[in-house]
């Protein structure tokens, strides 16, 4: 279930979740390193690794829901930090990151 912080600028969302979001349109980047990316992706993530986040901010959707995935959920919530830092406000997290999504079942790009 999602589940918001108040003290955070994003929520944190289920594989579940996430599925459903990217059906309906929700981008998912992924910030990883190149060589965990290469290795297996959400089906579709755009790579923008965590430390090059808010340097390329412009390349994040401005009109749709985004959702930040990493290894575990960790980096993935820096990265959604920095898109609210510069004024993204649909900002989601995934929990557990794809390792949860490969977990859950789910098949990765590579």
């Amino acid at each position: 279930m999602a589940t918001k912080d108040p003290r955070e600028p994003f929520t944190r969302i289920s594989v579940d979740e996430a599925k459903e979001m990217i059906t309906g349109g929700a981008a998912v980047i992924d910030v990883r390193e190149l060589h965990e990316y290469t290795e297996g992706h959400v089906p579709g993530a755009t790579l923008i690794p965590v430390n090059s986040v808010y340097a390329r901010r412009e390349e994040l959707p401005q009109d749709q829901d985004v959702i930040f995935v990493c290894a575990v959920g960790q980096r993935s919530a820096l990265g959604a930090e920095m898109a609210a830092a510069s004024g993204l406000t649909r900002i989601f997290n995934l929990e557990g990151g794809t390792e949860a999504w490969i977990k859950s079942g789910e098949t990765v790009d590579k």
